[in-house]
């Protein structure tokens, strides 16, 4: 009897607790409707067996209980049961799995008119590239990546060269207008993924994988990476900014081109000119080697300390002694990262073998951030 009761507050309980549940989806933000109706059908359809089951069970506990003098009956077989519940298994197993193979064939068939937009991951970090005027993506090769050429994209191919590239945390889209999602990986395992979008996929490496949507409601929504990828895996966020077609525009007028980012530095420049050469190609480094995954630049903390402010600054170390983050400290954190390990940070960073001028490109984009101390080129203004 007691277990009998055990299983009617579990399945009261479980009831309850999912009609009162504050844990509910996000607010649908894209065309995906089926995506919430397949989900309603699968939590009604487990609903009911899980329901069924567990009173079937309290059934059977009081109605085949010890009794005194009375005994069960010995029934090996029973063809016309075994007929009943593989007709009901099978209806329900085809149920779960009818709606969503519908629904996957048209998330992987993309409209013609819709906008491709070519996602990169990296542990931990994102980028984006658009086609350009002629609406083509460039073709790429791993032989090409590099520290300014991050996504592969060939050189010597001219529809390419008008690719726009978005290096930041930001990928802006047009209200109203499918895209399609054209996935790719420079390393390991990870799955891109917009809660309000319903939209995920994984992103395989020496695969490109797709899927598409159509965003309905403007705002600013949090990308996730949602495929365990390694120690960072938790910071490789991004933001995704839905708008109006023609704020879209605007802002995709601002961003480089493949070919602006591979233009070489005009000859003659002054040295507070090539010292923002080199800050520049520290930038392009910190986001390809996936530095910006753990060192934030906006003063944020994160995985490892922001890098805003932090030239000429004394930190403390784990190890109790104090290091001025000066020029000679920042290239021996870089090439020996868990010689020093600043306090309540963890010593999780990977040595990354790098050039003298990759190294000092590094330490330019940091000084150029910001600190206590002038960074050279400052200094020889004076």
């Amino acid at each position: 009897m007691a277990m009998a009761v055990a299983l009617i507050v579990i399945v009261l309980g479980a009831l309850l607790f999912h009609f009162i549940s504050p844990w509910w989806t996000t607010p649908l933000a894209s065309n995906w409707r089926q995506m919430d109706d397949t989900l309603i059908i699968t939590l009604v359809i487990t609903g009911i067996f899980f329901v069924a089951i567990n009173l079937f069970v309290v059934y059977t506990l009081l109605r085949y209980r010890h009794r005194e003098g009375s005994s069960a009956a010995y029934q090996p077989d029973n063809r016309r049961l075994e007929r009943w519940l593989l007709v009901a298994t099978s209806l329900g197993i085809m149920a779960l799995l009818m709606p969503g193979l519908f629904v996957y064939a048209d998330y992987v068939r993309a409209p013609r008119d819709a906008i491709e937009v070519e996602a990169l991951a990296q542990q931990w970090q994102w980028r984006f590239r658009f086609p350009g005027a002629d609406g083509r993506l460039g073709p790429t090769d791993i032989r090409f990546v590099n520290a300014t050429n991050p996504f592969g994209v060939d050189p010597g191919d001219p529809s390419g060269q008008d690719n726009v590239l978005i290096g930041g945390n930001e990928l802006h889209l047009p209200l109203n207008k499918p895209v399609k999602m054209l996935l790719r990986s420079h390393d390991v395992l990870h799955d891109f993924y917009v809660p309000q979008f319903r939209a995920r996929m994984n992103i395989v490496p020496g695969m490109v994988t797709s899927f598409w949507f159509t965003p309905t409601r403007p705002g600013r929504y949090e990308i996730l990476c949602a495929q365990l990828c390694g120690m960072g895996h938790y910071n490789m966020r991004s933001y995704v900014v839905v708008e109006e077609e023609d704020k879209f525009r605007v802002w995709l007028r601002g961003q480089p081109t493949f070919a602006q980012s591979m233009a070489p530095p005009r000859a003659g420049t002054s040295a507070v000119a090539s010292a923002g050469g080199m800050a520049e190609k520290g930038r392009a480094l910190s986001q390809s080697k996936g530095c910006v995954a753990c060192h934030s630049i906006d003063g944020n903390p994160g995985v490892g300390p922001t890098w805003k402010g932090l030239y000429g600054k004394t930190e403390p170390m784990a190890d109790g002694s104090t290091a001025a983050a000066d020029e000679a400290y920042l290239k021996k954190s870089i090439r020996d990262p868990n010689a020093q390990v600043v306090k309540g940070f963890a010593p999780i960073m990977p040595k990354i073998e790098m050039s003298d001028e990759e190294v000092n490109a590094l330490v330019a984009y940091i000084q150029s951030l910001g600190g206590t101390e002038k960074p050279p080129a400052q200094k020889a203004q004076k």
